[in-house]
């Protein structure tokens, strides 16, 4: 039997959350996989997870000039931002995309496939709750009315079609994630334990907030199956969101909190702060109500998420977690 020679990928930011996700995601089904990344500290991590390791950044590109004439990137995945500097970071992105398109060019390769990361808050909050009447998700044909703080992120990121024309070009709109060190939904952990030790959990939202999220391993997937998918013509151009089967309810979670840590007198709701939670910082994962489908990437390529939902393998979550939190280098 002929070996074939892997495809290659760059994901930049692999030592962050959803970024080494995918990167190990990209190892896993095969792919000879290099992760840009800013600190050299970081390099034996991804050593250690098979990810080759590159050092340098969307700012400073000058490792390009000491790759390997060999190394040419199929597919270049980039799941970076600066929230608070976010457009002259995506302009650094936009021209490391360019340059390595180029590469290709000049080396007789194809266009490389971009898959862009965006987020799904882009649609903004849902004003509804779980138990709403006629409640429909968010979808890529959804319009776009983000909250202040991902206004930027919106407006840019769908800009990347614009730039694409050296590379083809895949918007991603992920929701929250968890698993493993936990990302945001640790707050929902570090909030239980303050509550076993009051002896209740208080949450000051309506507890049919709707909160969407799935596990950072089946989001690294969702980035592979889209990678793999033979009709590439079928994804240029695209916007697709990753999210879990169903949401689960702020209630379901909270319930479920007060099982794992036998918080012995349970929730207790308070008043919802007035004001928006898309606003508030501390709010915008509790408070953040929003349903967002899917269907338009399971339907095209076949992924389905398999991880249960955070209430359901809290157990799990919470172990993990917690041994997250005492490395050094825990990914948020």
């Amino acid at each position: 039997m002929t070996d074939l020679t892997p495809k290659s990928v760059l994901v930049t930011g692999a030592n962050g959350y959803i970024g080494n996700a995918t990167a190990r995601a990209f190892v896993r089904a095969g792919w000879t996989t290099y992760g840009l990344v800013r600190q050299e500290s970081l390099l034996p991590s991804l050593k250690a997870e098979e990810i080759i390791p590159i050092l340098g950044s969307p700012a400073d590109q000058t490792f390009i000039a000491s790759l390997d004439l060999s190394v040419v990137f199929d597919v270049i995945v980039s799941t970076t931002e600066e929230i608070m500097n976010y457009v002259p970071h995506y302009n650094e992105v936009v021209s490391l995309l360019d340059v390595l398109a180029k590469r290709n060019q000049s080396h007789g390769k194809k266009k490389p496939l971009v898959l862009f990361t965006s987020g799904c808050k882009d649609y903004g909050m849902m004003d509804e709750m779980s138990d709403s009447p006629g409640l429909q998700p968010h979808i890529e044909e959804s319009p776009i009315a983000p909250p202040p703080f991902a206004l930027n992120r919106a407006t840019h990121a769908i800009k990347i079609f614009e730039h694409a024309c050296l590379f083809d070009a895949v918007l991603l709109r992920p929701t929250n994630v968890y698993g493993l060190a936990s990302s945001y939904y640790g707050d929902f952990l570090r909030l239980a334990k303050e509550g076993k030790e009051r002896g209740v959990l208080e949450f000051s939202e309506n507890p049919k907030t709707i909160l969407h999220a799935l596990h950072v391993d089946d989001c690294g997937e969702a980035y592979v199956a889209l990678a793999e998918f033979p009709h590439r013509e079928k994804l240029n151009g695209q916007c697709f969101n990753i999210s879990s089967y169903r949401f689960e309810t702020l209630e379901e979670i909270a319930q479920a909190l007060v099982r794992e840590y036998n918080i012995q007198n349970g929730v207790k709701w308070l008043p919802v702060p007035q004001g928006r939670a898309d606003v508030d910082f501390a709010r915008r994962l509790i408070g953040f109500s929003q349903w967002t489908g899917s269907d338009k990437l399971r339907e095209l390529t076949g992924w389905k998420d398999r991880r249960v939902l955070f209430s359901k393998g809290l157990k799990q979550y919470r172990l993990a977690y917690e041994a997250a939190i005492t490395r050094p280098e825990s990914r948020r």
